[in-house]
């Protein structure tokens, strides 16, 4: 600005400085919410495995099936509560970062803070000198009229007493001049260097934001292929399950004998004295499953 005294762009950059640590703390809010979401899903995970039956009285390939089923899901669990971690992790991250940038930016705002209250009072003291020296311009001007010789001799005593008087604050002015340039110089300086140290700053927020983000979508990404890996494990396992394997195994382990009940033979109690060829059972005959 062209206003000695305004801050007007400094106040800007560090209003957008602010902004950038405010939008770094929102994304590392949203990490440490997603770690609790999965966290959460992935403890419901593992006691969905381990406490709800899920074809528990299976037999043969199929129950190993469902063994590694419910393993695998105990896994993708297990897998959730460790991506929860990791995402904690990368929010400590980011909270160490932002406050790291924060107390390195402070000890430059506190050094602008200073300067720019040593500038405006100096402009604020040079101001005050100018303004007194306006002031005595109008005692210096010749006195053309004296109505006695007293009159005149006071006049030239206050005329002399102000000359002196302008003179020193003259010689005032030009070193509240000068200082202020002084100060102005520096403060200038100083200005560029902190401009300088906000865009370095506002550089590497920018890449870490951006990386940061790019970690989590590859951790997420990371995640999913895990996911997919276990689950390829029970795809796997049912490619070995076979439907005549698991028959033939409840036959075996439930089998009572390969041969059928013979079939029941009439006897005639009735009528006993009646010569009655009785009927031969046929022999029992093996019978497939």
């Amino acid at each position: 600005s062209t206003d000695l005294t305004s801050t007007v762009g400094y106040d800007s950059i560090i209003q957008h400085l602010n902004d950038g640590r405010k939008n770094c703390k929102e994304f590392e809010d949203f990490l440490k919410e997603r770690a609790i979401i999965e966290e959460k899903y992935g403890k419901e995970l593992i006691n969905l495995s381990k406490k709800k039956p899920c074809g528990q009285t299976e037999l043969n390939t199929l129950k190993r099936s469902l063994d590694v089923f419910k393993q695998q899901i105990d896994n993708v669990g297990q897998g959730h509560i460790q991506l929860a971690q990791t995402l904690r992790e990368e929010a400590k991250k980011m909270e160490d970062f932002r406050e790291k940038q924060k107390l390195h930016r402070k000890k430059i705002e506190l050094i602008m803070e200073a300067i720019h209250k040593n500038r405006n009072l100096q402009y604020k003291k040079t101001m005050e000198v100018k303004k007194m020296c306006c002031c005595f311009l109008p005692c210096t001007l010749p006195v053309l009229h004296f109505p006695c010789l007293s009159c005149f001799w006071q006049l030239f005593l206050k005329l002399a007493q102000t000359k002196s008087a302008l003179e020193d604050t003259d010689r005032s002015y030009q070193q509240s001049v000068t200082t202020m340039e002084k100060i102005r110089d520096e403060w200038q300086n100083e200005h560029i260097k902190a401009c300088e140290f906000f865009e370095t700053q506002e550089c590497e927020r920018i890449n870490y934001f951006r990386n940061a983000l790019w970690l989590h979508v590859n951790q997420l990404s990371l995640s999913c292929v895990q996911n997919d890996e276990k689950y390829e494990e029970i795809r796997k396992s049912l490619e070995m399950c076979s439907i005549e394997k698991d028959v033939d195994f409840f036959v075996n382990l439930r089998k009572t004998g390969s041969l059928a009940p013979a079939p029941v033979v009439y006897e005639n109690y009735y009528n006993a004295q009646r010569n009655v060829t009785p009927v031969r059972s046929p022999a029992p005959v093996p019978i497939s499953r």
